[in-house]
């Protein structure tokens, strides 16, 4: 059993008020006796120029967020799943959008960089657009962190949609999947709920989802509705919108014992 904790946000173009918001939260957390803590995409900074991100980009290993994300988890003794920070590419214009874990002694134990980049129009042509790809640079690669509670999957926001990288991660043995994410207000309402509970059930995994939810700027609304969800599909904690947190406890003996009573994935005919 291990109680994880999903903190929401409404970051904005304040790099050091994010940070002071996100170390209170994940403060409150810990109090309330989280041992896995999972911050959202882009914690540090949401702003009206998706270029900003780019003047606080820090090469992998070095610098004030990663410090952070070291230090708090160090401080709390917790596992820290970091959101999504921007990494240094071999790019000038562009970075990564990084997802780093880090353990209760405050080292990096995983890295995963975002795989699909949101370049869409919300509502049509002409409509809400988002072009992540003008700045950032996608990752190539899956991964897995081994966690003392089992091994999880990592992903983050538009990923949600590609089950195929799901499925790539149960191949490794992940118990739980994290998604951090800014879901947009206008996908989030439709679809962010309904995929969350599908990636749980169809792998039967535990899902957790800290999002950033409210008015960021003139420019910038997103859904919120930060959950954890169980193997089964039900929703175990959630978080309407505005900055705050949610715990749930996460029986991984239960989650083992439904794949042995409901062997759907040893079902499976297409690999």
């Amino acid at each position: 059993m291990v109680r994880a904790a999903v903190v929401q946000m409404v970051s904005t173009a304040d790099v050091q008020e994010n940070l002071d918001t996100a170390a209170s939260l994940i403060g409150q957390a810990t109090g309330a006796g989280a041992q896995l803590v999972a911050l959202p995409e882009f914690f540090a900074i949401i702003s009206e120029n998706d270029r900003d991100k780019l003047a606080i980009r820090e090469p992998f290993g070095a610098g004030p967020l990663q410090a952070f994300l070291a230090d708090t988890a160090r401080q709390h003794g917790i596992w820290l799943i970091g959101g999504t920070v921007p990494l240094a590419s071999d790019e000038p214009d562009r970075v990564y959008n990084s997802c780093l874990v880090y353990d209760d002694h405050g080292q990096c134990v995983a890295r995963y960089d975002k795989l699909h980049l949101f370049d869409v129009y919300v509502d049509g042509q002409g409509g809400e657009q988002y072009n992540e790809s003008a700045t950032m640079k996608h990752g190539d690669s899956v991964v897995v962190s081994p966690t003392p509670f089992g091994k999880i999957g990592l992903s983050a926001c538009y990923d949600l949609r590609f089950p195929e990288l799901y499925r790539r991660m149960l191949a490794e043995d992940a118990v739980m999947f994290s998604v951090p994410s800014a879901f947009t207000e206008k996908t989030g309402r439709k679809h962010w709920e309904m995929l969350l509970r599908a990636r749980a059930v169809e792998n039967l995994c535990f899902v957790i989802a800290p999002a950033q939810g409210g008015r960021h700027n003139a420019k910038r609304t997103t859904w919120g509705h930060s959950l954890i969800v169980d193997p089964w599909g039900e929703i175990l904690a959630e978080i309407d919108t505005g900055p705050g947190f949610v715990c749930a406890d996460l029986d991984l003996e239960a989650l083992h014992e439904l794949r042995r009573t409901f062997p759907a994935l040893n079902h499976r005919r297409i690999s």
